[in-house]
């Protein structure tokens, strides 16, 4: 008589947690949308703050999300044009995804690849912000993507202030405990299109994920014309 033995084999942790790679990102968004406090805001807006939750870990992030009216429309019509994508440093840059933008033929610049240093500014400026002053009239147009330095997005609005520099929306998303919060504040209070996350969050990786966010929506609208 043949006896068969079962031996109970132990999962491994991978094959407990985790989900087939192209179901991960579908059930997170299911997993926060049942997690997103009731927020007055638009469909659209809504699938940027999504994102930015995504990226963020926090779903109280959501709250802290702010928009300028027109902002989701003034991105959608720059990079339907094909806009230049301008970020303050590269880390953000990377995280932009490169084939979404090419779909859409904008480019993606790092200001502090482009920049050409002034000496006799250099003193007790940074370096990010420096790149921003130099860039000038490039940004006209623009999406400017600001998620590491406070500084670069205080020279910024300074330059639009002055007349400097017209981008068509500013991601202004900067973190840090050292004028952070108020170079977001000052950001609020301009008429140039906005999104930004208030407070001394932000950083890198969730203000090239609002982009992504915003170049998707911008994809999701010329595949309608095309029907």
């Amino acid at each position: 008589m043949k006896v068969t033995i079962m031996v109970n084999q132990k999962r491994s942790l991978l094959e407990t947690y985790s989900l087939p790679l192209k179901d991960i990102e579908r059930q997170s968004f299911r997993i926060i949308k049942g997690l997103l406090p009731d927020l007055k805001l638009s469909p659209q807006e809504i699938q940027v703050v999504t994102r930015i939750v995504h990226t963020f870990g926090e779903p109280d992030i959501a709250r802290q999300v702010l928009f300028h009216p027109q902002s989701i429309d003034t991105a959608i019509k720059a990079l339907l044009e094909g806009r230049t994508i301008f970020t303050d440093v590269r880390m953000v840059a990377v995280g932009i995804k490169s084939k979404l933008a090419a779909t859409l033929g904008c480019q993606i610049q790092c200001a502090l690849d482009l920049a050409i240093d002034d000496e006799n500014e250099a003193a007790g400026i940074t370096r990010t912000a420096r790149a921003m002053r130099s860039l000038g009239y490039k940004l006209d147009g623009s999406l400017v993507a600001i998620g590491n330095a406070p500084t670069a997005l205080l020279a910024l609005l300074d330059m639009v202030e002055e007349g400097k520099a017209s981008p068509a929306i500013i991601i202004g998303m900067p973190v840090g405990f050292v004028a952070a919060t108020e170079a977001k504040m000052e950001l609020a209070k301009r008429n140039t299109p906005f999104i930004t996350i208030q407070g001394t969050r932000g950083g890198s990786t969730v203000t090239a994920a609002t982009v992504n966010a915003l170049m998707l929506l911008a994809i999701e609208g010329l595949e309608k014309k095309r029907r």
